[in-house]
Order: structure tokens, then sequence, then C-alpha cells
């Protein structure tokens, strides 16, 4: 499942900004998006840096969001079901300072399938742990600056 790029970027806009506009605010972009990985970048700009010159815990919290709910997103869409999903909780451990553009990767696609498929057999709301992993490219490759864990709440119905 390779999207077009330009496509989900024009999704992922038109959702910040219809439906949470503090994503929009923080200007995302989709880098990459397979069946299993999706990678979201963010910019380093007064939008999103604390007074510190690093990346705010916000725009991180937003950025690890997107990362690890915009494939639910679109494989709903996809597979033409309806899917509500939320997060349960997160945790978050804060390895290094990101003083330049990050970006956030999941490589859950295939949990994220498991778990509509599984809601959509059984008619529940299901709950995984998904990861996001930060790293900040242009100063440290990809050393991670931090690592978040997500729990994913889906539930998955079809469209009438």
């Amino acid at each position: 499942m390779k999207l077009n790029l330009k496509q989900a970027n024009r999704e992922l806009w038109w959702f910040g900004w219809r439906y949470i506009p503090l994503i929009g605010f923080c200007s995302p972009t989709i880098r990459e998006m397979t069946a299993s990985t999706l990678a979201v970048s963010m910019p380093h700009g007064w939008r999103t840096k604390n007074h510190l010159g690093s990346i705010y815990f916000g725009a991180l919290a937003i950025g690890a969001d997107l990362a690890g709910a915009f494939l639910v997103f679109s494989k709903a869409k996809a597979r033409g079901v309806n899917a509500n999903f939320a997060f349960k909780d997160v945790q978050g451990q804060f390895l290094k300072r990101p003083e330049a553009e990050v970006w956030f990767r999941s490589n859950d696609g295939a949990l994220i399938d498991d778990m509509l498929e599984e809601s959509l057999a059984t008619g529940q709301r299901i709950n995984k742990t998904v990861a996001v992993t930060i790293t900040c490219p242009s100063l440290h490759g990809d050393e991670p600056m931090a690592v978040f864990q997500l729990t994913l709440s889906i539930k998955a119905t079809a469209k009438r």
C-alpha cells in the first residue's frame, strides 16, 4: 500500500485544519507512507519550538499522535470502513533535545491492520500499543531524540 504522498498530505492538511487546528498550526508533512510505515516531519520554527530552542513537548506529542494514527485513517478509508480511534495513554522517553526539523516514525502498520480486522470481526474496541521514534536527521541522523509508546484504541464498523 504505497500511497500518493501528495494526496496524503492534502488529506492531512484538510483533517488538521478542519478537525484539529493544532495539527495544521504545526505544519507537519508526511514524508513516507507504506502499508507498514508512516514517517512525518515537523519544522523547527516559531510555531513548534520552546524557550530553549528545541521542539516543544506539545509539538512532539502532536507529531507522535500523527505517526501513530494517520495510518488508521488511511487504512480505514482504503477499506471503506468507519474507524473511530483515539489514544488511551501515552508514555514518552526523552533522550536528547531536538533542535532542528524532527521526524516521527511508526512501523506498526501490520499491527493496525490486525486491529482493524479484529474490531470488524468482533464488533469490539481494540486497544494495542504503537511505538513512535522521533529523530532529528539533520543533526543526529537516525539517533532517537525521543521514543513514545501510545495505546491506540480502535473501533471499526462497516460503512452502510
